[in-house]
């Protein structure tokens, strides 16, 4: 593991009542927004910070590292970590409270992902409607399903020079505690068997590689990276900061915290009209996009477009 801790902060965005104004948003709209994105902001923050102390203190103690692979054609990490989900994450600690179905878009959507110096680019995303089929290892499968996994999303990046490559995995189970179950789990479990990877010219795993599992409610994150000449990281490569560059997925949990938590009621003045409605984000275009899911959960496996 790399010894660099050092992390570039990027400068925050500036919501001016302005710029609001000239969306056509009235003042208690603007109050609500702000609202919303200083609490994504504040959890997205608490995290990151939850996260890196973690991994400086050890976490769960990583397992020696081995060669990568398993079954011929089966790729896997050479070494794993896991942690469990941290209180942010109690309003959707329980699925029922959080029944949406995720997309492919709501997850995946961003072109670039990044942190520190590190900046990914997606060359591919998928979204199965089932588990089995974005794993393999009958043991891991068994786990999914004993976990209730509804739902497996995968999103595959890289660097624009190529050099590293990582791929994120994002289960739908039932609950917090089938999250926590999981990631501590696949610190045997990987051994024999771990994620798919999706396929793309742009981007493939090498011989050494590292992964980690992080529960976030009833989510369970599985990271997948490396250099994509299959080398062990040197002083140079910054394996932290390209897993927390990985990590800008889990935003869209974020959202999602505060979507069920809710958010307070913002005086409204005379005469300013509706003041509950919330600009919702344009999402990218996704080809193949079917019907609505239905009450189930269950959603027709699709993929986004490389970018």
């Amino acid at each position: 593991m790399t010894k660099r801790k050092r992390r570039s902060s990027a400068p925050a965005p500036r919501w001016t009542g302005s710029a609001l104004s000239e969306w056509g948003l009235s003042e208690g709209n603007q109050r609500i927004l702000v609202w919303t994105g200083s609490v994504v902001a504040v959890l997205a923050v608490a995290l990151v910070l939850t996260l890196l102390v973690n991994v400086f203190a050890g976490g769960q103690a990583a397992p020696v590292p081995e060669s990568g692979g398993g079954v011929i054609g089966q790729g896997r990490p050479s070494a794993y970590q896991a942690w469990p989900s941290v209180k942010e994450f109690a309003p959707i600690a329980d699925r029922r409270a959080d029944a949406r179905p995720l997309t492919a878009q709501e997850v995946f959507g961003a072109r670039t992902l990044t942190a520190g110096k590190i900046t990914l680019r997606r060359v591919a995303a998928h979204l199965d409607s089932g588990c089995a089929g974005a794993v393999w290892g009958a043991d891991v499968v068994d786990a999914l399903n004993g976990a209730g996994c509804t739902q497996a999303l995968r999103g595959l990046y890289a660097t624009q020079d190529g050099a590293y490559v990582a791929e994120y995995t994002m289960f739908n189970l039932a609950d917090e505690k089938s999250a926590n179950t999981l990631v501590q789990s696949l610190g045997t479990l990987y051994r024999g068997g771990w994620t798919l990877p999706l396929e793309s010219p742009k981007a493939a795993f090498g011989a050494y590689t590292e992964g980690s599992g992080q529960a976030m409610g009833h989510y369970a994150g599985v990271v997948w990276i490396g250099r994509s000449d299959g080398a062990e990281p040197g002083e140079k490569d910054d394996f932290v900061m390209l897993g927390l560059a990985a990590r800008e997925v889990e935003k869209a949990l974020y959202r999602r915290v505060v979507a069920v938590a809710g958010v307070p009621t913002a005086p409204v003045k005379p005469g300013s009209g509706d003041d509950t409605a919330q600009p919702s984000e344009a999402a990218p275009s996704e080809p193949g996009a079917g019907p609505s899911p239905s009450p189930s959960g269950a959603v027709p496996s699709r993929s986004l477009a490389p970018q």
